[in-house]
């Protein structure tokens, strides 16, 4: 889901740089494959964020949005899937009130990118 509304912003330079290389690559080749984990993602690697140990400084935040996004979208640890039924998983259960609720609590969510690309997804 946070992939779909990526916009170029985020927490430090260096994690933009590495979500657009990420992002680029899905959307030139939608079968790239995407491993479903639980732990910091080649998307977290980046971020300042971390701990010492190798989790989020928001780790319980994280883990909570985590796991509603795995259960709607039917998703678990462990499975790999590409990039291109991932976006059909997310067009077939992912609806605009579904979303609001399994993005409660992240700040990216009151800038409305993320709906918007919901919605164009969906369309």
């Amino acid at each position: 889901m946070c992939t779909l509304g990526f916009q170029g912003k985020g927490y430090s330079k260096v994690f933009v740089d590495n979500y657009a290389t990420i992002v680029s690559q899905l959307n030139s080749d939608p079968d790239t494959l995407i491993e479903v984990v639980s732990h910091l993602d080649n998307i977290c690697q980046a971020c300042p964020h971390q701990t010492k140990n190798d989790l989020c400084n928001s780790q319980a935040k994280i883990e909570k949005l985590d796991a509603v996004h795995q259960k709607i979208l039917g998703l678990v640890v462990g499975q790999v899937i590409s990039w291109r039924q991932a976006k059909k998983r997310i067009t077939d259960r992912m609806s605009v009130s579904k979303f609001h609720s399994a993005c409660e609590g992240c700040e990216w969510k009151g800038l409305g990118v993320c709906e918007t690309a919901l919605k164009n997804l969906i369309k």
